[in-house]
């Protein structure tokens, strides 16, 4: 019995019934423009938390504060400020002050708004992207502080710059009222104050950890020779103070606090221009290394970290 051949097999198969493709045009399956949503200012923020801060539990609480305190701390970094104050209230209302040069108030020319405002309700705004407000910062931190602004229930800022105090409020990142000045300041007084209440309708938690963030101020005033960083929790009635002379050689030190080093003094090199300034620390021990994590030391001037009751502050 013989192979059929091409020619016969493709006459005897049946024709292919033609496949018809339907037709959207008039939206048939549901999907059309009035689909497509277009969010304003810092509504998908509040939206879609996640994508701006990672996570609603704890470490996306703990994010709104870094962020605030990334901000002093590159204050610090640009030679302007050189203390921080974090402060949780009873009620885990979170507010951080510092003395740097204070956000600008002068209006905008884009937003038509003060600097203020701006900095605190549009995403990417900020004096770090080649404008000349920072020839040194420690990163960009992520998200700024308008999505500290979006994710809380309540946000004061209040500056103090140009012999003025300006103060402005905002409800979950709408403000209320206008950018208002509220009275004079000293001569030469300067500085930011960031007061936030984290939304309890978004975060899982609005209860903060301590030690997670004392570790990371210590680790921001390792990193930033200088710089004092007072931690106040009036929850539980403690604080800590970070303060490190010699920076990441303080911090060689207290990990070689317990070992038999090689070599007395660590090792030092900080090449200096005039477009950033780079450190690196190195030294040598016979010991196993250990986690930098272990309690503060008060013994010496360049390690100095303290903790003492809140009840004893002055």
């Amino acid at each position: 019995m013989g192979m059929a051949d091409d020619d016969s097999l493709a006459s005897a198969a049946p024709a292919a019934a033609p496949r018809r493709i339907r037709s959207n045009s008039q939206g048939r399956d549901g999907y059309t423009a009035e689909n497509i949503q277009v969010l304003e200012g810092l509504e998908a923020v509040r939206r879609r938390p996640g994508m701006y801060i990672g996570t609603t539990d704890i470490r996306g609480l703990h994010h709104l504060v870094y962020e605030v305190v990334d901000n002093s701390v590159d204050e610090a970094l640009a030679g302007y400020c050189d203390t921080i104050t974090v402060t949780i209230s009873a009620d885990s209302r979170v507010t951080v002050v510092d003395n740097g040069r204070g956000i600008p108030v002068d209006k905008v020319k884009q937003t038509g708004k003060s600097a203020l405002e701006t900095v605190l309700t549009v995403l990417h705004a900020g004096g770090k992207f080649g404008g000349g407000g920072y020839k040194v910062s420690g990163g960009l931190h992520g998200v700024g502080v308008s999505v500290v602004n979006a994710l809380s229930e309540h946000l004061r800022a209040e500056v103090r710059r140009d012999g003025g105090t300006f103060v402005q409020e905002f409800q979950r990142g709408i403000p209320v009222g206008q950018m208002r000045r509220v009275g004079t300041s000293e001569p030469g007084e300067r500085g930011t104050t960031i007061s936030f209440m984290a939304d309890a309708t978004i975060f899982d938690s609005l209860e903060f950890d301590f030690p997670t963030l004392a570790q990371r101020f210590r680790e921001m005033c390792y990193l930033t020779k200088g710089l004092k960083i007072r931690f106040v929790d009036e929850r539980h009635d403690q604080e800590y103070s970070f303060y490190f002379e010699g920076g990441i050689v303080s911090f060689v030190r207290h990990l070689n606090k317990n070992r038999t080093v090689v070599h007395q003094r660590p090792i030092y090199a900080e090449p200096r221009s005039t477009a950033s300034t780079s450190r690196s620390r190195c030294s040598t021990s016979t010991a196993r290394p250990r986690s930098p994590s272990s309690s503060p030391t008060t013994s010496t001037r360049s390690t100095a970290a303290r903790i003492r009751p809140a009840s004893a502050r002055r």
